[in-house]
């Protein structure tokens, strides 16, 4: 199959995964429903994906995967790291906030047996974060552990509870403007508190 037509498959394919997601939860949602939703072949989607949980991770990849290009290049061509965080920040919270990562981590709360969590933690988090390390790293010499501790600060001022209200349904998304105010916010503290330290 052509890489196009491939390409288009794969986007039909978790369209109907993330609609089945909204309504039956990971747990109810079934590679065969995937299947007939999304009018492929179920042996398609054992041979593209291998189960179930091979498929939410590419979801969850294809989620992060324009931030992880965008920390990748700046790494690679050694961008300015205050720079990169700057540019970054926002597509960063707009995709923690947006749809399809509220939908998965809704049905992730839901999922009794924790897989899908884990699919999430490894698939996003797991891969983000040490690219974001490797930034602050650049921007405030320090040892591995020190790096680690500021990355997660940075992230809590970046996110705070915003994607947990959104998962319960207690916010609506940002606009465009609240997201680049609360990341130039979070950011403005962020800098302040590598200056203080």
């Amino acid at each position: 199959m052509r890489d196009e037509k491939k390409k288009l498959r794969h986007e039909a394919i978790t369209k109907a995964a993330y609609k089945l997601l909204a309504v039956k939860g990971y747990d109810g949602t079934s590679m065969l429903s995937i299947s007939k939703a999304a009018k492929a072949s179920n042996e398609t989607l054992y041979r593209w994906y291998g189960d179930k949980r091979g498929l939410f991770d590419a979801m969850v990849r294809d989620n992060a995967a324009h931030i992880k290009a965008i920390l990748d290049e700046a790494i690679e061509v050694q961008e300015n790291p205050i720079e990169t965080l700057t540019r970054v920040s926002p597509i960063l919270l707009t995709m923690l906030l947006g749809e399809r990562a509220i939908l998965l981590n809704r049905a992730a709360a839901a999922d009794p047996t924790g897989e899908l969590g884990v699919t999430i933690s490894m698939g996003g988090r797991d891969v983000i974060q040490p690219l974001l390390e490797s930034l602050v790293m650049k921007i405030e010499s320090q040892n591995q552990d020190s790096v680690k501790t500021l990355t997660q600060c940075y992230l809590g001022l970046l996110i705070g509870d915003l994607q947990f209200k959104r998962v319960i349904g207690v916010n609506p998304m940002l606009t465009s403007t609240q997201i680049e105010d609360r990341s130039s916010m979070a950011l403005r503290a962020f800098f302040k508190l590598l200056k203080e330290g």
